[in-house]
């Protein structure tokens, strides 16, 4: 049986690993989606960086907790994030699903779905969906619901709490400190004059460096992915978060 949620409540889990979709419909002027999760500890703060799972950080190191990617599907496109539960980790009481939109406002993202699957039975029916509604419509990052223990299981809750900031206010919240990169001011080198006025003058170009990937995991294959936000850039080593 399939679950239709309400905001704000909630359904036991007895799955074993679910697979939590989120679905939209494209069009022109609609936004890409990605799935993001974040797993918190018993403060309702992440432990570490490594507790933040989205797209330049797609696995969790428990191996518990991934992404696996977009696809298109006959009703739009889907981003999803999948979750062992009998594996995770006891110190993480709630895990975050949540959607951003490329710091574009969820007004203009059309009927989006949050659907959960139980992923060890094979096409089988959701367990639960719920159709998730910005506020205000000015939300550039959306909580959609979360994994939460109850006792020795497990239950979904259907949320929706939006961040106008995107995801740098969400991380902010959660203990993630966003560092913006300062641009470079180092000056290129001044051509030499030469003896010849008419010659042609050179400047020596500095290197090109190679992209390196992101904090500590190989490049991810790549999939549709929507481009770096512009409110919300992350630097090379991955989120550095606040100490407690």
């Amino acid at each position: 049986m399939t679950h239709a949620m309400l905001k704000g409540s909630n359904v036991p889990l007895e799955a074993t690993t679910v697979r939590a979709v989120l679905r939209w419909t494209p069009g022109q002027g609609v936004p890409d989606v990605d799935a993001s999760a974040l797993l918190l500890g018993p403060d309702g703060r992440v432990r570490s960086d490594e507790d933040f799972v989205f797209y330049n950080q797609p696995r969790h190191p428990s191996g518990k907790v991934w992404r696996l990617g977009k696809k298109r599907v006959a009703e739009g496109l889907t981003d999803t994030i999948q979750t062992d539960l009998t594996g995770v980790e006891s110190g993480v009481g709630q895990i975050l699903l949540v959607a951003s939109a490329d710091g574009v406002a969820f007004d203009r993202v059309r009927s989006l779905r949050i659907l959960l699957y139980d992923a060890t039975v094979a096409d089988g029916e959701p367990l639960a969906y719920f159709d998730v509604k910005p506020e205000t419509g000015e939300e550039t990052a959306l909580i959609c619901g979360e994994l939460y223990r109850r006792g020795e299981g497990w239950k979904f809750r259907a949320l929706g709490e939006g961040y106008s900031n995107g995801l740098e206010g969400l991380a902010t919240d959660f203990g993630i400190s966003v560092e913006d990169q300062p641009p470079s001011t180092a000056p290129f080198p001044e051509a030499t004059p030469t003896a010849d006025p008419s010659a042609a003058t050179t400047v020596q170009q500095p290197p090109t460096l190679p992209p390196q990937p992101a904090y500590g995991y190989p490049q991810p294959v790549p999939v549709p992915q929507s481009p770096p936000y512009p409110d919300f850039s992350l630097p090379p080593q991955g989120p550095q978060f606040i100490g407690r």
